[in-house]
């Protein structure tokens, strides 16, 4: 796909986005480099729909909370696709369960991050994604498979894309701005609720789950 892909078009209610094709990573280039040639411009604008033939529901989806994520715009999530609060009363696994969780991952290919992620900052991988620090608030992971942080988690964390239920997200502290499995898009509690165990957080039943992760309990 060539340039001129993507178009912007500002009303006064707020921005249309029209996209040609339904070819995501070039779609998202090219709005991505629009939106850096603008600076600030469209930082906190309205987005009143990302509109085409062709795109898909799943890509506009992705469009969407990158712009929420990524670039501050107020965007719409349709209710089409799954959205839940975050359980702040967390999940209790069987046993059995609880053996099984990472038993059941497919491992795959892995990116090691070594250092914190701060607000601004983007890990995009089709395995899965080992971050060895924190994630700050503004940081955005999006893994095809696992996300895995070995510090404290609190940006967005989007595990699974494409469809992979079986993704969990794991981490030393699980305080995410956005959590997403799939997708299902996880809103956070008003209140933090913080363990002093490492917590997990997996699809069961059509719904994301997160516990304490104790796998010698």
């Amino acid at each position: 796909m060539g340039k001129d892909s993507v178009s912007i078009k500002g009303v006064a209610e707020g921005i249309y986005i029209d996209v040609k094709g339904n070819d995501l990573d070039s779609i998202v280039g090219e709005l991505e480099l629009k939106l850096k040639k603008s600076g600030e411009f469209f930082k906190g604008a309205k987005c009143l729909d990302i509109r085409g033939e062709e795109i898909s529901k799943e890509n506009s989806l992705e469009i969407r909370l990158l712009l929420k994520y990524k670039y501050d715009m107020k965007v719409n999530i349709p209710e089409l696709f799954k959205i839940q609060p975050m359980e702040t009363e967390k999940a209790k696994f069987s046993p059995d369960e609880k053996q099984t969780v990472f038993n059941e991952v497919e491992e795959g290919m892995t990116k090691f991050v070594h250092g914190t992620l701060r607000s601004g900052q983007e890990v995009s991988f089709n395995g899965n994604i080992v971050v060895i620090g924190d994630v700050n608030p503004g940081a955005l992971l999006r893994a095809k498979g696992n996300i895995v942080v070995l510090g404290t988690l609190r940006g967005v964390a989007q595990a699974g894309i494409g469809g992979n239920t079986k993704a969990v997200v794991a981490a030393y502290s699980l305080l995410p701005t956005q959590l997403r499995i799939s997708d299902i898009i996880v809103r956070p509690p008003e209140d933090d609720v913080q363990y002093k165990y490492p917590e997990i957080a997996k699809v069961v039943n059509d719904k994301v789950v997160i516990e304490p992760y104790l796998p010698n309990k």
